[in-house]
């Protein structure tokens, strides 16, 4: 299971289907249940404003139905659709939900669903950071537009328009500004040590009062950027 803890909304006009998943995901500690909706446009509302991992969502309600409530969504969280009526079932998966509980619903299977959504955020999570380490940025360099792989970036300084990119390998001196750059950078893998700098944080040697080591080259750190770069690297602070 994920070592974060999901936000998920129940949304089914009966209040016992809302007693039996609330008692479900309450015992459940890697599941917060935030909001409980009981028809669509309650539902709509709320999801305009409000970000959720996973949605109980019962197929027939007054109103808007569980169907056209996900017709309605751009983006849907994952959904698990709750109905007394099996024959919604092959329909409901057109809509990409993640299970389809058949009420009364009973324990296991809610596990079961439960293990699948887990599965999938696992899968998505690592899919991301593979991403991360292994991926590139696109930067302009003289009339080029070039990939740099982001694991040979050691630390980037800004030059006015111009962002000097220092690698492994070689150096670059791209058309791009520092907060351009770092908004394509993930924020696991960079963080800025100074208004015109940023660097690798797994690149760096050590930690000194006012600077980080890279590769024998001394980066200043800002002190706006002092506190959170000292936790992010405090397994190298020279006392």
């Amino acid at each position: 299971m994920s070592q974060f803890v999901k936000k998920c909304i129940i949304i089914d006009d009966e209040p016992a289907a809302h007693y039996v998943l609330a008692n479900y995901i309450s015992q459940n500690p890697s599941l917060e249940l935030v909001f409980q909706g009981y028809n669509g446009v309650e539902a709509l509302e709320y999801l305009e404003n409000n970000t959720v991992d996973l949605m109980f969502l019962d197929i027939d309600m007054p109103e808007i139905s569980g169907i056209e409530m996900l017709q309605k969504l751009d983006k849907p969280p994952r959904t698990v659709l709750t109905t007394a009526y099996s024959e919604f079932a092959l329909e409901s998966y057109e809509y990409g939900v993640l299970d389809y509980l058949l009420k009364p619903i009973y324990h296991p299977r809610f596990l079961k669903a439960i293990d699948r959504f887990f599965e999938l955020e696992g899968a998505v999570q690592q899919s991301q950071e593979e991403e991360e380490v292994s991926g590139s940025i696109y930067v302009k360099v003289d009339s080029d537009t070039i990939p740099i792989e982001l694991n040979s970036i050691l630390y980037a300084q800004s030059y006015g328009n111009y962002v000097k990119i220092i690698t492994q390998k070689r150096n670059y001196l791209a058309t791009i500004t520092t907060n351009d750059m770092e908004k394509m950078l993930p924020s696991s893998l960079f963080m800025r040590s100074h208004k015109s700098y940023i660097i690798a944080l797994d690149k760096v040697d050590e930690v000194m009062k006012d600077h980080v080591v890279i590769k024998k080259n001394p980066v200043p750190i800002g002190i706006t950027y002092r506190r959170e770069l000292a936790e992010k690297l405090k397994h190298l602070i020279k006392n």
